[in-house]
């Protein structure tokens, strides 16, 4: 593909400080090589989350927004080095102890503090103490998932392996020319131009509702509609079927856009109903696929059942620390 930055396959995968549930983690490397694109513009994502696909893909330059201020607050400070591994292994230890000390009580009055305050450390320190690797938000825009009860959850390792996670991601920051926005798709999407790649991953329809914000079939149909109207190249990822049900909204898609599928498992979820198997569609403009990808699925469904076997050896709380 001469110099193009994608398809591309990505032999060690960056993992991201922030988990959230519909993580891309295992796969980014299924996106990165079913996308043709030779990356002469903005990679433009309205729908941030994790950010593991953006950290994976490492366009120079990118748009990244999301609607959750929290998560792009944190990475604003991370790229301007107000974070660092340093204040994260300070700020974990230290308040890693006294969960261990007050358990549940001393989570609460974090999450209390956090409602208040809006402290991005709070709010790592949340993500990785919350029930099932859960990120949820209440009407007024507070965190309310619960907690995990697991002993020693802030161990000398698990903290080390998330102070590996930030400055892995500094590192990567200081080498490209990113922008972290708080903002709504539309206003995100509007921003493309020609030469841009927008990959888009929204909530899905039918398996839970939005991590931060709502999501109905009716936002899901206005996104459509106004991704078909883009000026350059797109993708985006959403759910086909699960052994319960199929996901009609893809048929939007069918007849303008090429579809690739694969086999995938959800081990975040609120209920055991969402950390079950299911088919991911990958929706991609026409010119902007990877012919040659359509037959490697094979090599992807390998990657993912080795991954499988190595999370089935642990607990399913170990999981979550490793996502």
């Amino acid at each position: 593909m001469g110099n193009s930055l994608l398809p591309k396959h990505i032999k060690h995968i960056t993992v991201p400080p922030v988990k959230c549930q519909g993580i891309k983690t295992k796969l980014v490397n299924f996106i990165a090589s079913s996308i043709s694109w030779e990356g002469k513009g903005k990679w433009i994502e309205p729908f941030l989350g994790s950010g593991v696909t953006a950290f994976n893909i490492l366009a120079p330059k990118a748009l990244l927004a999301d609607t959750n201020p929290h998560i792009i607050n944190l990475y604003r400070q991370i790229q301007k080095r107000e974070i660092d591994r340093n204040t994260v292994k300070e700020f974990l230890e230290f308040h890693g102890a006294k969960l261990e000390k007050g358990d549940g009580d001393y989570y609460y009055e974090i999450r209390e503090q956090f409602n208040r305050t809006k402290d991005p450390l709070l709010f790592l320190f949340l993500n990785r103490a919350s029930f099932n690797g859960l990120m949820r938000f209440n009407a007024n825009g507070n965190f309310n998932v619960p907690y995990n009860h697991k002993p020693n959850r802030f161990s000398k390792a698990y903290i080390s392996k998330i102070c590996n996670q930030v400055s892995t991601l500094q590192n990567i920051l200081m080498c490209v020319d990113w922008e972290f926005i708080t903002a709504p798709w539309e206003h995100t999407i509007a921003q493309a131009n020609a030469n841009d790649f927008v990959y888009l991953d929204p909530p899905y329809i039918g398996r839970s509702s939005d991590y931060y914000n709502s999501w109905s079939y009716e936002d899901a149909l206005k996104l459509s509609t106004q991704i078909h109207s883009l000026p350059c190249g797109y993708a985006m990822s959403m759910w086909l079927k699960n052994k319960f049900r199929t996901n009609e909204y893809i048929d939007n898609f069918r007849t303008k856009d090429e579809i690739l599928t694969f086999n995938h498992f959800y081990h975040i979820g609120a209920s055991e109903t969402l950390r079950n198997s299911i088919v991911e569609a990958l929706i991609i403009k026409p010119g902007y696929s990877n012919k040659q990808n359509f037959g490697n699925v094979k090599l992807y469904l390998q990657e993912e059942i080795a991954l499988d076997n190595m999370w089935d050896k642990k607990s399913q709380n170990d999981l979550y620390s490793h996502r």
